[in-house]
């Protein structure tokens, strides 16, 4: 859980006095990972889980779900703009798209900066979340009125199994799969195979934001939904990027049944040619780099183990939810 402390001059701390204020997160055991705050802008709980916006002093704005650091203000684009478009840059017309989580609106603000989508079905479970997020993240504004948006309250999974509509890209912007957690079931070999997969049109596209794929954190998740997704999809394409505020690499991945293999090139002209707006993170070069994993990553798997059937979760391996999809997801 990430813990607020405030020390005055000798160090005692103190709740009153807040003159220099901390927020503290346990990465995993025997590391925390902690930075100076401005102020605490909100704090709240849903039926669903509690709710922090900071003013921090390195990042920006903040978004805080139980304790564990959603999005900031200073880099989230990082994150979105990695799990949006790749998945819709490699497929030849992306019309549909169908987002499971994303309740803080910055994945649907990337996915409609995109020429070729006319429909945004963003599915989050927590309306008082979105809510939250629609009164203080003024950057998404535009994004949660744009008529191609379309707002479901429920949970992703029982929305997509009722659905008869079919998608040119699903995006999973959850939390981590952790044991007994909101999004495990979310994450399944199973899912996969008989949810997912029969909602995507021909030459459909999934992606899902991964958790933590550095050098030592990829064993969390990342590898195995990696692995889990390699036995239902022909074509699966793992990449990842350093996102300063997680204090981490972080992974994705992108998988269907057709070739999704573009050059450096051809990326930087669909851009071009389909995107309003320049991008701040990712072109053509930076998505090969991205997802040229180090050697360390490509040998360590588990490519026998399926996600439903671990019997252990790293505690500490840190939600997606919100942002990742900023700011709150399955909860």
């Amino acid at each position: 859980m990430g813990d607020i402390s405030c020390s005055n001059a000798n160090g005692t701390n103190v709740y009153s006095q807040r003159k220099s204020c901390w927020y503290e997160e346990e990465i995993e055991e025997n590391l925390r990972w902690c930075f100076a705050l401005n102020s605490i802008l909100h704090t709240g709980a849903t039926q669903f889980q509690d709710i922090q916006l900071l003013d921090t002093k390195p990042f920006g704005k903040a978004l805080v779900i139980d304790g564990k650091l959603q999005s900031a203000e200073i880099d989230e684009f990082i994150y979105h703009e990695s799990l949006v478009h790749p998945p819709l840059l490699h497929h030849p017309n992306p019309k549909t798209i169908f987002v499971m989580g994303g309740g803080e609106g910055s994945t649907a603000r990337e996915l409609l900066r995109h020429k070729t989508v006319n429909k945004v079905v963003m599915c989050d479970i927590d309306e008082e979340v979105v809510e939250f997020c629609k009164s203080y993240l003024a950057v998404n504004s535009e994004a949660f009125g744009d008529p191609r948006l379309e707002l479901i309250i429920n949970d992703a999974r029982v929305e997509l199994e009722k659905r008869d509509d079919k998608y040119d890209v699903i995006i999973g912007d959850l939390a981590d799969p952790l044991e007994g957690g909101p999004c495990y079931q979310l994450y399944t070999k199973t899912f996969y195979e008989l949810t997912v997969k029969p909602r995507l049109m021909e030459g459909g596209i999934f992606v899902t934001q991964a958790g933590p794929a550095g050098v030592f954190s990829h064993t969390e998740v990342f590898s195995c939904i990696f692995n889990t997704l390699k036995q239902v999809f022909k074509y699966v394409v793992p990449y990842s990027a350093h996102i300063p505020s997680y204090a981490d690499i972080w992974g994705w991945v992108m998988a269907s049944d057709y070739p999704i293999t573009l050059s450096p090139d051809e990326l930087d002209l669909r851009m071009k040619q389909r995107i309003n707006g320049e991008n701040r993170y990712l072109d053509g070069k930076t998505f090969v780099s991205a997802s040229t994993l180090s050697k360390a990553v490509r040998k360590s798997g588990c490519s026998k183990i399926h996600l439903w059937a671990w019997t252990r979760f790293s505690s500490q391996a840190r939600s997606s939810c919100l942002t990742r999809d900023e700011f709150v997801h399955e909860r």
